[in-house]
């Protein structure tokens, strides 16, 4: 199968982009983790999650990631009283209007990948191969366990 992904941010001349499951090839800023115990694997893109950004929470669904939604929705709540504890109503529909949704796609769009994969690594993943460990390092969502070379 050709590659899509030749050419565009090519930074990969020898061909160093691995293949994907089922041959498939990955985009540069996606990585590949695994289960050793299940030998269940996840697929994701390190880095801003732009569907995140412009669609909360349903990334977190379609990821059957009920953690991170409850996470998400528990911060939101807590948000939202300590919003009503401390601003005056004019100003709370002010915020609610104007404020927290742009706050909430950028805190959202730029944490959820991260905590994607930490909840992943929690539940006992790791970098399926060479260039998935080193894009999660890079990007500081995984550091190399004590003791392991």
């Amino acid at each position: 199968m050709q590659d899509p992904f030749k050419g565009f941010n090519d930074d990969d001349q020898n061909n160093q982009n691995d293949n994907g499951p089922q041959g498939l090839p990955l985009p540069p800023n996606y990585a590949t983790v695994v289960n050793p115990e299940t030998g269940n694997m996840r697929i994701a893109k390190v880095g801003f999650s732009w569907t995140m950004f412009f669609f909360p929470p349903f990334p977190t669904i379609f990821r059957a990631d009920w953690y991170n939604l409850l996470c998400i929705m528990g911060i939101e709540l807590g948000s939202a009283m300590l919003l009503t504890m401390v601003l005056t109503p004019a100003q709370l529909t002010e915020f609610v209007a104007i404020g927290w949704p742009i706050v909430r796609c950028v805190l959202w769009g730029s944490l959820y990948n991260l905590m994607y994969f930490k909840h992943l690594f929690s539940r006992g993943f790791v970098p399926a191969d060479v260039r998935s460990r080193d894009l999660l390092g890079r990007a500081h969502y995984w550091s190399q366990p004590k003791g392991k070379n």
